[in-house]
């Protein structure tokens, strides 16, 4: 959704945070969404049609438009059925709003992972300012307050928790305790199917 929002962007098809619906819908087919191991970040990184745009898709101007694009159902379907290509062969983890109750419903292990508004508002400050963006705090939690609402009432496919979802709530965990955990279920799921 934020790759779809920073191609709506660029085409100038967001007027004051309202997507020209039609114009998004129409540019769907010019959307391809791969992910690409990136070795020296050591992390997987998101390709727009062969272009690296995971730095692009974390800006705050992102952040601020994409729920609206989120609420677009044909946008949803068409998401939905890349991650589900992306996914095909398993083996991959992905996250994601509803991940868990509509890409993905028979996953083997689903983790709805949660933090407090404020601790996420924090995180994201940290790391747009780390990579040198001009932000406001308050700004950002008002974004992340105004997603999750958008996002968990939306009709087509709402932020919820899976039935079988485990939470992890990580709003006082290190990412190595997170780690830890999440690897402690893996083992657990891999355990009970083999």
């Amino acid at each position: 959704y934020r790759v779809v929002t920073l191609v709506a962007l660029r085409n100038w098809w967001i007027e004051n945070k309202t997507p020209d619906t039609q114009k998004i819908i129409n540019g769907l087919k010019n959307i391809k969404i791969t992910f690409k191991w990136d070795e020296k970040a050591g992390k997987n990184t998101t390709f727009l049609n062969g272009e690296n745009v995971e730095d692009e898709i974390r800006q705050m101007e992102v952040s601020e438009n994409v729920s609206p694009i989120s609420t677009i159902a044909e946008v949803r379907h068409e998401m939905v059925r890349q991650q589900r290509e992306n996914g095909k062969n398993k083996g991959i983890v992905m996250d994601g709003r509803d991940i868990g109750t509509v890409v993905f419903p028979e996953a083997e292990l689903k983790i709805f992972m949660t933090a407090s508004p404020e601790i996420r508002a924090q995180r994201r400050y940290v790391e747009l300012k780390e990579k040198g963006q001009e932000v406001d705090f308050d700004s950002i939690l008002e974004n992340v307050e105004g997603r999750d609402k958008i996002d968990s009432t939306r009709e087509a496919s709402p932020l919820k928790k899976a039935d079988d979802a485990l939470v992890l709530d990580n709003s006082h965990l290190t990412r190595e305790e997170q780690l830890i955990w999440t690897l402690e279920k893996v083992k657990e799921i891999t355990e009970q199917i083999w």
